[in-house]
Formats: C-alpha cells, sequence, structure tokens
C-alpha cells in the first residue's frame, strides 16, 4: 500500500536538511515506492555516459538526484518560507491543499 504525499508534481519546495538545506525549487518527479523527489536544480550529482545516438560524444552528464520526501516542505504561497499543508473543502465544495502557516491555497 502506497502511502498519500504532502508533495505532488510541480509543487515549490524548500529543502529542511541535508547538503541543500534552506534552497528551494519546483519537483519534477515523485517516486512514491522510493519516497524520494527530484527537484529541479538540487542534489546534482554527475553520470558518466557511453556515448550514444542522443549524446555522441558521451562524457559526464550532470543531473538532479532524489531527495527524501522527509526533507522536502511546501514554500508559503504569500513568502516562500517552508510551511506545513492542509487539505480542507472550499466555499464551490472542492478539496484542496493550503497552507497551515498563511491559509493561502497552495495550487
Amino acid at each position: 500500500m502506497q502511502k498519500k504525499l504532502h508533495i505532488k508534481k510541480g509543487d515549490q519546495v524548500v529543502v529542511i536538511s541535508g547538503n541543500e538545506k534552506g534552497k528551494s525549487g519546483r519537483v519534477l518527479e515523485v517516486n512514491r515506492d522510493k519516497m524520494r523527489a527530484l527537484v529541479e536544480g538540487l542534489n546534482m550529482i554527475s553520470l558518466h555516459s557511453k556515448p550514444s545516438a542522443a549524446n555522441p560524444d558521451g562524457g559526464i552528464v550532470k543531473k538532479e538526484g532524489p531527495i527524501h520526501i522527509s526533507n522536502l516542505l511546501h514554500a508559503d504561497p504569500k513568502d516562500g518560507k517552508p510551511c506545513r499543508i492542509g487539505r480542507k473543502v472550499d466555499e464551490a465544495g472542492v478539496k484542496v491543499r493550503y497552507s497551515k502557516r498563511s491559509g493561502e491555497v497552495i495550487k
């Protein structure tokens, strides 16, 4: 059974621990099985690639490495600081996520 995660693809997040602590970025991909996410421009790793049709020269390629979900928090839509999220039903009867820090709805 997979857990319901507080982070989705496209969310703006802040890293709260590790080498990238304090930095923020947009979530590119979420792996629910391993509880990890790829964040744009953070946790860059070097991969050695063989020459191929797509990359004729081969060489060293820089790309984002996965970060554990527990090390990420949403960025508050108002000021960009880390915040927890909650879920509620709005006036239109639609379930939405909101910032517990400012009360703003997270899109």
